[in-house]
């Protein structure tokens, strides 16, 4: 009747969590056992003695239940559990099973938080879908980013034409951009001008 109530209660679970903990708090009983019936004049002799005596230690199956052996036993079991709790909160995140292959393009829904959908003209334009938020506040503070930006691109492909005008369109912010063809103050420096 208890054994049915303790597997119900996942009790089993549990066991299976606590025993690893609990086999090192009874090798840490064992030892302590070992190293307080060992007679040697200094601490050393005593360490090495107690090593031949671990047999006497488990020869009976019971810990011991001298406090001082109890309290090493203890300390012992509950140290590995911190050790492995630590190691735990330290653990990288890994994708088992998914580290090779698992890349897949982005969709909108992935650039959402990071766009300001009821006002467009408040982000910079990346692509024609894609943006990325400029004044305000995201969602989230995950979902902040810097607003700086590096355009690079060989001659003639597009950069001012496709990227740097757009964007200085907007008009939502200061911009400074270095133009060694002269033509960006050129082309939309009237506009900017005229924008204040």
């Amino acid at each position: 009747m208890v054994a049915k109530k303790f597997v119900k209660a996942g009790g089993t679970k549990l066991l299976l969590k606590v025993f690893p903990y609990l086999l090192f708090g009874y090798f840490g009983n064992k030892i302590a056992y070992a190293y307080r019936v060992t007679e040697a004049p200094d601490f050393f002799n005593k360490l090495m003695g107690s090593l031949s005596n671990l047999g006497v230690a488990f020869e009976h199956i019971l810990p011991s239940f001298h406090p001082m052996d109890l309290i090493i036993g203890a300390v012992i079991g509950v140290g590995m559990r911190l050790v492995v709790y630590m190691k735990s909160k330290n653990a990288k995140k890994f994708r088992k099973g998914e580290e090779y292959g698992s890349a897949r393009w982005g969709n909108a829904k992935d650039i959402e938080p990071y766009m300001d959908l009821e006002n467009p003209e408040n982000n910079v334009i990346l692509t024609q879908t894609e943006g990325l938020i400029m004044n305000g506040k995201p969602k989230g503070p995950k979902y902040a980013r810097n607003k700086n930006i590096l355009v690079i691109g060989g001659s003639g492909s597009g950069k001012t034409r496709f990227f740097v005008k757009p964007n200085l369109m907007q008009l939502h912010s200061s911009y400074v951009i270095t133009d060694p063809k002269g033509t960006v103050l050129l082309e939309v420096g009237q506009m900017l001008y005229d924008a204040g």
